[in-house]
């Protein structure tokens, strides 16, 4: 094709068909009138952008504006087929700088450093369309051809070859076809920089694009690369398993170091986002590369070695790890779990016994490893004699691998050069640097799975061509005119397929393929070297739902212990603890706080304590609420079964001495001092014992409405009595003077009014206080922690005071009237027992009264119940122990002449 003329074809632009005139010319006014709105105005500037490119491309390089066409064997690897797929591979892997002046024209990059794993990869890609070609179920009577271009690593390189693609010319005229066939789709490129470059142009006429290596995950982005394809994951997907494995593991406090590249910038900013979603911690995070000082080195090193992060992620590339690590090798036991992504997981010269005493139980994401047989005996048969003449390539790569140089005219001989024959075997690839014994197809794998998605894309489109979707008037599917590279990329969105492996291989709506990564961990062997041991998967795919799984019993740890080592800023607070963050640390450093009262954590490094429900309280490790203690005074308690002996044994008591005196009321002793009143007093006594019982068990509405009033009338009632009774002696005595006008007073009318009167006014004061606010059964939550104290809530204390108040003031008089009348004759003596019980009766209540006040619940209950035994008790034992002795025991003493003489 050299020196021949080519027609100017036109780019058919995104989403149009193709259309020529007579001449072969695309129009391009006919595309514009089926363009409307945006896509005029972008085609507008587009054609304004095109039009003055072109022109300064053909001033600069002083050509016509015709195309004539170089043999694509002069720049590439090209072999002819039904339709064409693009490859982009950087063969070589440096090139010489040059400098530009900008006078002149440039001169075209010079490649050097031949990578014989790269040489590979397209050596796959052409084994795989093979493969394709052999199979005629996937595209019958197609056959596939590719054309090959060695990017160099250089973006510029990689541009140039994208326009040579697009227009068929080595000096390209843009948005210009000058060659009918041109690849359907493009294989490439590896480096995320250089496809950005690709991206950015083929996205402009929807081209499509497939990425075997390039992962940066801003080429997701569909706005700017819509054309954009990949079956390696995107770093972004890396991140995230990574962070998901940081997780999974238990750490929250990881050192992170990354490139200082778009690879580790881009992918580690990602990084931080989903650790800190997952709660997880930086405890550091330094960038470095190849211009880093040694000094900043250094820090880093001493950093890594104080932290207490015992987990370092690096997000770099193998080389460029290398310093670092030679200077932490320096430190003394740095023991640190490394996380490796996938550009060094597997790093041959890490891998070496020199570094396995560091770097041994290191985790590493690897690209997913998948058996494809054939291939390696396809590459180890690779000779520069079977070669196609249009492999540019393969004597370089013969030189590299078999160590040798090509015999030419200017040789000399016997100088100590090897000299290649062809004839050498092919057993491993070879490089400057590393010997692969064995391949690692992890790459290949990629680019085979890209080469077969535009084949089954290929194979859809011509199916819908064969259903007459796309079929020409002569009712021929002509393959040529009816696949456009737009078409394909409007395919490979929807293409979903098994490739001969069995896996399933589609592209979501950015453009990625299922991410699927192998977990590696570094087991170091006897003699020092390191072993990549397969321990996990993380996988992403529409039909799995679990997305790491590994089998953490085959982890060897650094430590040397089977169990997970720990990297956290600070343990975990255990249940019935709440995290308190340390000023100016992170989240993930706390201290652990214990609850407050009434409060509970249930779980692990709670945040937050939370209160139980009002009818629960805390355990006593307060980490569950548990039911909270009813506490009242019970009939079975101890305490109320005393009470309650008491309380029966002294009404018992009282009534035994009743009867005594009912038994003997003709003595004289009992008719002494109105038997009448006596008789009511031993009574009234009896049921203030009795009344006590209203004060023990579980509180009720009746008990709790009628217990005070009860006391209290009950109370009155013999309070009143005695002060009758000790009335009555006062009278009697006065009455037995000459003279004296009492003897009128000695009648039954003044202890019955006198009893009555003071009876009834209290029995006003408990009828107000139970119609005006009457007590009510309560559980009370706030008095006694942790304790519901069931009481009776006395409604209004005012009235309880005066009710009581009341009481004391008729003891008071009554202890008065008595204390006055003690000097009485010994046979009215009966003044003296009144004036004790009613100083015990004043002692009690007097007592009572702080020690009522400083109870709660079932004390302040049992306090009230003791106060009423023992003042009723004072009574009964002053008052009527001395009479029952004299009845029972000294009945010589209970005579009228022994009590009249006692009194002389």
């Amino acid at each position: 094709m050299a020196g021949e003329e080519a027609s100017l074809l036109p780019l058919s632009v995104p989403m149009c068909e193709e259309e020529t005139s007579g001449d072969g010319r695309v129009s391009m006014s006919s595309l514009y009138e089926r363009s409307s709105g945006w896509e005029r105005r972008s085609l507008m500037l587009i054609g304004f952008f095109i039009y003055f490119f072109t022109l300064s491309l053909c001033i600069s390089f002083g050509q016509p504006l015709s195309c004539m066409l170089r043999s694509p064997s002069e720049i590439g690897y090209f072999q002819d087929g039904d339709i064409l797929i693009g490859g982009f591979i950087p063969i070589w892997t440096s090139w010489i700088e040059q400098n530009y002046s900008f006078r002149e024209q440039d001169q075209p990059v010079t490649c050097t450093a031949l990578s014989p794993m790269d040489y590979s990869w397209l050596q796959t890609m052409i084994y795989t369309i093979k493969e394709i070609n052999a199979d005629d179920l996937l595209l019958p009577n197609v056959k596939l051809g590719f054309q090959m271009f060695d990017s160099c690593t250089h973006t510029a390189q990689a541009l140039w070859g994208t326009f040579w693609t697009l227009t068929g010319r080595e000096h390209p005229i843009l948005n210009y076809q000058c060659n009918r066939k041109i690849p359907v789709a493009i294989i490439g490129e590896a480096l995320s920089s250089s496809s950005i470059a690709m991206a950015t142009v083929l996205g402009t006429y929807m081209y499509p694009q497939i990425s075997y290596v390039s992962s940066l995950g801003s080429l997701s982005n569909r706005f700017l690369y819509p054309s954009f394809f990949r079956t390696i994951p995107s770093d972004e997907k890396q991140a995230q398993a990574l962070s998901k494995l940081v997780s999974y593991m238990g750490w929250n406090w990881v050192g992170l170091l990354s490139h200082d590249e778009d690879y580790g910038i881009l992918g580690s900013q990602v990084l931080k986002e989903e650790l800190q979603k997952l709660g997880v911690c930086l405890a550091y995070h330094e960038i470095f590369g190849q211009a880093t000082s040694q000094r900043k080195l250094n820090n880093i090193a001493d950093l890594v070695v104080r932290s207490s992060a015992k987990v370092v992620i690096i997000f770099s590339r193998d080389p460029v790890i290398h310093p670092l690590i030679e200077l932490l090798l320096g430190r003394q036991d740095v023991k640190r779990i490394w996380l490796a992504t996938q550009e060094w997981a597997n790093s041959p010269i890490l891998q070496t016994k020199w570094y396995s005493s560091m770097m041994m139980g290191t985790l590493g994401l690897s690209l997913h490893e998948v058996s494809m047989p054939g291939l390696k005996e396809f590459l180890l048969d690779i000779r520069p004699s079977t070669a196609l003449p249009q492999d540019i390539y393969v004597k370089n790569f013969w030189e590299v691998v078999q160590e040798c140089r090509w015999p030419n005219s200017s040789s000399i001989e016997n100088n100590g050069t090897v000299w290649c024959t062809g004839e050498e075997k092919l057993t491993r690839f070879r490089t400057n640097q590393y010997v692969y014994d064995e391949f690692d197809f992890k790459i290949h794998y990629l680019v085979y799975n890209a080469v077969y998605a535009v084949a089954h894309t290929l194979h859809d489109i011509i199916f819908n061509c064969m259903l007459g979707q796309n079929a020409t008037q002569q009712g021929e599917c002509e393959v040529q005119k009816t696949i456009l590279p737009w078409k394909v990329t409007q395919y490979l969105k929807k293409v979903h397929f098994k490739n001969p492996m069995g896996e399933e291989i589609y592209f979501d709506s950015s453009g990625n393929s299922p991410t699927t990564y192998d977990l590696l961990n570094w087991h170091r062997n006897s003699d020092g070297s390191i072993d990549f041991v397969k321990v996990g998967k993380y996988s992403i795919r529409e039909t799995q739902l679990r997305e790491l799984s590994i089998n953490v019993t085959a982890i060897k740890w650094i430590t040397g212990h089977p169990e997970i080592p720990h990297s956290v800023c600070s343990e975990s607070c255990s249940p019935g603890f709440r995290k308190a963050p340390q000023k100016g640390q992170p989240m993930c450093c706390f201290d652990c706080i214990p609850c407050a009262e009434g409060q509970i954590s249930s779980q692990e490094d709670s945040r937050n304590c939370f209160p139980c429900p009002s009818d629960m309280w805390p355990n006593e490790n307060n980490t569950m609420c548990i039911p909270k203690v009813i506490e009242f005074l019970s009939y079975w308690e101890p305490l109320g079964i005393t009470l309650t002996s008491t309380a029966i044994l002294c009404s018992f008591t009282t009534i035994s001495i009743l009867c005594i005196f009912i038994k003997f009321k003709d003595t004289a002793i009992v008719k002494a001092n109105n038997r009448n009143l006596t008789y009511l007093l031993l009574v009234s006594l009896s049921l203030s014992f009795l009344c006590t019982q209203l004060f023990i068990g579980e509180p009720q509405k009746f008990t709790c409405r009628f217990r005070q009033g009860a006391f209290g009338v009950i109370f009155v009632l013999s309070v009143s009595c005695v002060l009758a009774k000790t009335i009555m002696v006062i009278t009697a005595f006065r009455a037995t003077r000459p003279g004296s006008n009492m003897r009128k007073w000695l009648g039954p009318k003044v202890p019955a009014s006198t009893v009555s009167i003071s009876a009834f006014i209290q029995l006003l004061i408990c009828i107000y206080w139970m119609v005006q606010c009457p007590p009510f059964p309560e559980k009370n939550m706030t008095i006694k922690t942790g304790v519901i104290i069931f009481q009776c809530n006395e409604c209004s204390d005012t009235l309880l005071w005066c009710m009581l108040g009341y009481m004391a003031l008729l003891s008071c008089i009554s202890f008065l009237v008595a204390f006055l009348a003690r000097q009485l004759p010994d046979s009215f003596n009966e003044a003296k027992w009144i004036t004790f019980s009613m100083l015990i009766f004043l002692s009690v209540w007097i007592s009572f009264i702080p020690a009522y006040l400083s109870t709660q619940g079932k004390f302040m209950v049992a306090v009230e119940v003791f106060g009423i035994l023992s003042s009723s008790g004072g009574i009964v034992g002053c008052i009527f122990f001395p009479k029952c002795y004299i009845i029972l025991l000294r009945s010589e003493l209970n005579t009228r002449q022994n009590l009249l003489g006692k009194g002389r």
